[in-house]
């Protein structure tokens, strides 16, 4: 084959491609006019190897190949020797409707019913955000102010845990076995540990009273300082009691001719104590101290109370009396200047619901909560359980954990443990020995105890209203007792006692009472099961019960 008949073939594959289509118009053919020899004669070598190609599709001798277009139709033959190519029909472009183009846009928005419009649409807009705005306003002017949170300290956070004996309370017997047990009084949302008095007293003896040094059978500085560290790191404060003459008879600091040297040596140990990291110092007989010796006193309550930079948070100085009259300790908070004052306000003999109702209405009415303290046995006392009798323990650990004020917890008294001739017996801690039938049971009411002291003081830390909420005297009588605790919006906390062997039924109204509110806890939960609901007008009390009821802030 030459050039010139190569051209020739060009030229009619050129026409036949020319002739009209019915889709569209085919894209031409390039070609190069100024083809050498050289490239013609490789056209022919590509046409040959085209040939040894196995074709399809085609009948007799004549060989067709399937083009890439949509068709289906040919894009190659071969006729008379020489190869004819075929364009595939370009795909018809899809024509979409993209709305008004810019300037017809501009045309319509010009109209004058295209600007009413849109100053209508406009107007509605502004006047709908207005009325919303509008409407937020009113609901915040009406809507009840929220109260300031009151300023507390942090023993008015949680219970306060006393441990008058730590060669009773570890199974070590030493301050390095009370650190191993923080975690199980981090567990009991306890939030100040009062530990002591562990310094070298030896009784009745002032010469040799040394309160910087601890005695070796509680254990030493060192381990004082990993309990510190241990309590802080679980968010425990840590009390340390430094009554002077606590293994001995005499007087509250001894007598009048020694309390000015006592008071004079515990000022310096305080020093000494505050920069060992403790959080506060427990004192017995602080009124008579006060009393005899007002200037070191006031020395005393200065250096422990005393803020600067370098102790910002505030440290608590707790005063202990045997005082039992509301009316003697509101003196005595007044008088003293102590932070906190354990008394026997809630110990005055035999049960007597409504003499503890009008001492704690006195109490609160007089100070401020965070400066009230609440006890139910201790060092000298003696546990709980062995004072009001096991069937009352968690009443009394629901009467504690719910007054207004700082409750003190004697060891022991989460699991009502018994004095059993000594007013410091073994704290009882479980273990996975076997035990028989009798022990089974004791444990199981222990854990029980345990469990619901537990669950309360929770609620206690968590809930405003117990933290620091108002209170409200509802109902009493010389067996039963019922108060109010509320705070702002907050929910509604009620408790409810009844001391008396017998049921007792109260009726509970008055302004911001529902008709009937909900069993949070219960001493007996089979009588009174949580979260089920019950009429105020007709709350029934079991035979040495208590409950804690709850609603919500209504407005």
């Amino acid at each position: 084959m030459n050039t010139e008949e190569t051209n020739v073939d060009l030229r009619d594959a050129e026409t036949k491609d020319a002739e009209p289509k019915e889709a569209a118009d085919p894209a031409p053919v390039p070609s190069d006019a100024d083809a050498t020899e050289a490239d013609v004669s490789e056209a022919d070598l590509d046409q040959e190897e085209q040939e040894r190609i196995p074709m399809t599709g085609g009948g007799g001798g004549d060989r067709t190949e399937e083009p890439p277009s949509a068709g289906g139709e040919e894009a190659a033959a071969e006729k008379n020797g020489s190869v004819k190519l075929k364009i595939p029909d370009e795909e018809q472009e899809e024509v979409t409707f993209t709305g008004l183009s810019k300037e017809e846009l501009l045309r319509v928005a010009g109209t004058p019913g295209w600007v009413r419009t849109r100053w209508a649409l406009l107007v509605v807009f502004w006047l709908g955000w207005l009325g919303m705005l509008a409407g937020a306003v009113l609901i915040i002017l009406r809507a009840p102010r929220c109260r300031d949170l009151p300023e507390t300290n942090w023993w008015n956070n949680g219970p306060l845990y006393q441990i008058g004996s730590i060669q009773a309370f570890t199974d070590t017997h030493d301050l390095k076995g009370l650190e191993q047990k923080i975690n199980n009084l981090a567990q009991l949302k306890i939030k100040g540990l009062v530990v002591g008095p562990i310094h070298v007293a030896p009784a009745d003896d002032t010469m040799n009273l040394r309160f910087e040094e601890i005695s070796s059978e509680a254990g030493n500085l060192e381990q004082f300082k990993g309990l510190v560290q241990a309590a802080h790191k679980k968010g425990i404060s840590v009390v340390l009691d430094l009554t002077p003459n606590y293994q001995g008879s005499s007087g509250p600091w001894f007598s009048n001719i020694s309390v000015t040297n006592v008071a004079e040596r515990l000022k310096s140990a305080l020093v000494f104590w505050m920069n060992e990291g403790v959080d506060g110092v427990q004192l017995s007989g602080v009124e008579r101290v006060a009393s005899v010796v007002p200037s070191l006193w006031t020395d005393i309550r200065a250096i422990v109370q005393n803020v600067t930079e370098e102790r910002p948070n505030r440290k608590a100085l707790i005063g202990v009396t045997e005082r039992s009259s509301a009316e003697d300790v509101s003196t005595l908070l007044s008088s003293t200047g102590v932070d906190l004052l354990i008394s026997r306000v809630l110990r005055s003999g035999s049960p007597d619901a409504a003499k503890h109702a009008q001492s704690i209405q006195l109490l609160y009415s007089s100070h401020n909560q965070s400066k009230l303290a609440w006890s139910l046995g201790g060092r000298a006392e003696g546990h709980l359980a062995s004072l009001v009798g096991p069937a009352l323990v968690k009443l009394h650990q629901l009467l504690l954990l719910t007054l207004p004020g700082a409750p003190f917890i004697n060891y022991g008294d989460e699991i009502g443990l018994m004095d059993e001739g000594t007013k410091f017996p073994m704290m009882l801690w479980d273990s996975d020995e076997q035990l028989n039938g009798t022990l089974q049971e004791e444990r199981a009411e222990r854990l029980s105890c345990r469990s619901f002291f537990r669950s309360v003081s929770d609620l206690r830390v968590k809930e405003r209203s117990l933290l620091f909420g108002d209170f409200f005297l509802l109902s009493n009588s010389s067996s039963s007792l019922a108060y109010l605790r509320e705070w702002d919006q907050s929910e509604r906390y009620l408790a409810a006692f009844n001391w008396a062997d017998e049921a007792a039924t109260l009726q509970l109204s008055g302004a911001g009472l529902p008709q009937r509110a909900t069993i949070a806890f219960s001493t007996n939960s089979s009588a009174l099961p949580a979260d089920s609901s019950v009429d105020l007008m007709e709350l029934r009390l079991g035979p040495r019960q208590a409950a804690l009821l709850k609603f919500p802030y209504t407005g």
